[in-house]
């Protein structure tokens, strides 16, 4: 397959005129290419977006227990411009985690949508101050067993630990050589992330959310991030978790290359208001997805309504655009394969309106999947 005449964000995510030839599920050259081909003038034409934080879409939720969810989220992802997910785990017992694992790993390679790279796995090593919608009854130490057991049934590409409880430095030791270990749902100061940046940690959950916020005298978490040039930082970019204006300050600190827009969806997303769950609790859908108590539940957003609300807030479109491809793909490893509209990779692209308001079609592993 030939695409012409689209206005291509390739390597360097600076805008040109260009041809794509498709061969073989990849992107075999890049140009301008003398054969004929379908002509896609007027449309721009980005990388397959990425969402490495997504725990549910369009009534299925990776926790669920239903074996044909993570295949639903594939299949309403793509319609929302995203190329390739990580499903994200609650914390949950065990032996539920391990049900969860099993149904993922059956729906890797037979995926219709967008494909997995993964298990984001969120929590349960999480700290009780900070738990926010994760049930605290199921938090445990970090068990680099209970990892390696979950590991073995379906890949990992993301895990998620306080670095203060007891145990974490011997954990992110042993994971960080396995998969990507990020700061998450912490009470850690300052010194405590920084210790554990030191250990391996590379990456911040939902950075602002669930953590000690940057302060004066104390920076905790958030200031740990910042002070960091090696971790990246995860954003929920739906208007809600983060005001506008600390988001221009986040994507202004951190940078072009350590910005990661995520959804943090659950359920609800794409549906009417109402009742819900996320990880067996019950949500509340209105302006956002809360718990009966009001604490936010994930999120109801999707990353092209985000990469929107980024342009809106005035963030640089070149950052914004790796901020939803990649980015997330060096987060996890998968920068080789997807992120990029570059020879040798998947052919995992977006095509959007001029004015980047409309998605015209979305292709997968070089199939138009929507």
């Amino acid at each position: 397959m030939i695409i012409k005449n689209a206005i291509v964000y390739g390597a360097d995510f600076c805008a040109a005129k260009a041809d794509i030839e498709i061969e073989n599920e990849k992107i075999k050259r890049i140009g301008k290419i003398e054969e004929s081909g379908e002509d896609y003038s007027g449309c721009v034409i980005l990388p397959g977006f990425i969402d490495i934080h997504i725990h549910g879409c369009n009534m299925a939720d990776a926790t669920d227990g239903n074996p044909d969810s993570a295949a639903e989220m594939s299949r309403w992802l793509v319609t929302k411009g995203v190329t390739s997910f990580c499903p994200t785990t609650m914390t949950l017992p065990p032996q539920t985690l391990k049900k969860c694992f099993s149904y993922i790993k059956s729906t890797m390679g037979n995926e219709e949508g967008a494909y997995i790279h993964g298990i984001n796995m969120e929590g349960p090593f999480i700290a009780p101050e900070k738990k926010g919608a994760q049930a605290e009854e199921h938090i445990l130490e970090p068990d680099f067993g209970l990892f390696s057991e979950l590991y073995g049934i379906c890949p990992v590409s993301l895990v998620d630990i306080a670095p203060e409880r007891p145990g974490a430095d011997e954990f992110i030791e042993k994971t960080s050589k396995i998969c990507t270990v990020s700061a998450a749902h912490t009470a850690a100061s300052y010194a405590q992330a920084k210790a554990g940046f030191e250990k391996g940690i590379t990456h911040a959950t939902h950075l602002f959310n669930a953590m000690n916020g940057l302060g004066s005298r104390e920076p905790g978490t958030v200031g740990a991030v910042f002070d960091s040039d090696n971790v990246r930082a995860e954003l929920i970019c739906d208007g809600i978790h983060i005001c506008p204006a600390t988001l221009r300050i986040a994507f202004r600190l951190l940078g072009e290359d350590r910005t990661v827009v995520i959804s943090d969806a659950m359920m609800a997303a794409g549906l009417s208001e109402g009742e819900y769950t996320l990880g067996g609790q019950r949500v509340i859908k209105t302006d956002a997805a809360r718990l009966p108590d009001g604490t936010l539940a994930g999120s109801c957003t999707n990353l092209f309504d985000e990469f929107k609300n980024l342009l809106s807030y005035g963030i640089p479109l070149r950052q914004a655009i790796k901020s939803v491809t990649i980015n997330p793909a060096k987060a996890i490893g998968a920068d080789k394969i997807t992120g990029s509209i570059e020879e040798g990779k998947y052919a995992d692209f977006v095509v959007l309106s001029s004015d980047f308001q409309q998605i015209k079609a979305v292709f997968v592993k070089g199939k138009r999947a929507f």
